[in-house]
């Protein structure tokens, strides 16, 4: 099965995906497209900013468009970076929109999932470390709740399942392992 694990900065998107590799045999991790793009020498701006997150997004749907490994979760997907894309954006004060091939890209990508994880900040907040951006983390919180809920970019009706991940560590890793005995 193909996972991408989709959420806000600090939710534990990425210990989530450490976890269930750990406890799911024969699962290949992707690190998030950031990581990937930063060990080929992209230097990004110290900040979110909308060249850099449009630069991630196409990794994104690369990755997803490359990898062919059919157990594989991806830590992100290119729904975080349209949440990202459009939440920064309107901080600069403008509106960030994907134009019709990037979007028929991100259609694509998404179409290789089987499943997108969605990890929800939680409350009272798991994470006890500063974080980064708390606003900004946030905001794209809400957003990404909005857009996974609503599809207000029709990405979601033919493209992959979407779940809901909460509760402590082994309960995220028992509720994704649950959706692969359901597939």
């Amino acid at each position: 099965m193909r996972i991408a694990v989709t959420g806000t900065h600090g939710s534990g998107k990425t210990t989530l995906v450490e976890d269930f590799v750990a406890a799911s045999a024969g699962y290949e991790a992707v690190p998030e497209p950031y990581w990937l793009l930063v060990q080929q020498g992209v230097v990004f701006a110290d900040g979110p900013d909308v060249a850099g997150l449009e630069e991630q997004l196409k990794q994104s749907c690369a990755l997803l468009l490359a990898t062919s490994e059919a157990d594989v979760i991806f830590d992100r997907c290119p729904l975080d970076f349209l949440t990202y894309l459009d939440v920064v954006s309107a901080a600069e004060g403008f509106e960030w929109s994907p134009d019709g091939k990037l979007l028929r890209r991100v259609e694509d990508a998404l179409a290789t999932l089987d499943l997108v994880a969605f990890v929800p900040l939680q409350r009272p907040d798991e994470i006890t470390v500063a974080i980064e951006y708390p606003k900004l983390r946030t905001r794209v919180d809400a957003r990404l709740k909005a857009m996974l809920r609503d599809d207000d970019l029709g990405l979601l009706a033919e493209g992959p399942r979407v779940v809901e991940v909460t509760g402590t560590r082994q309960q995220r890793v028992t509720r994704l392992q649950a959706c692969l005995v359901g597939a």
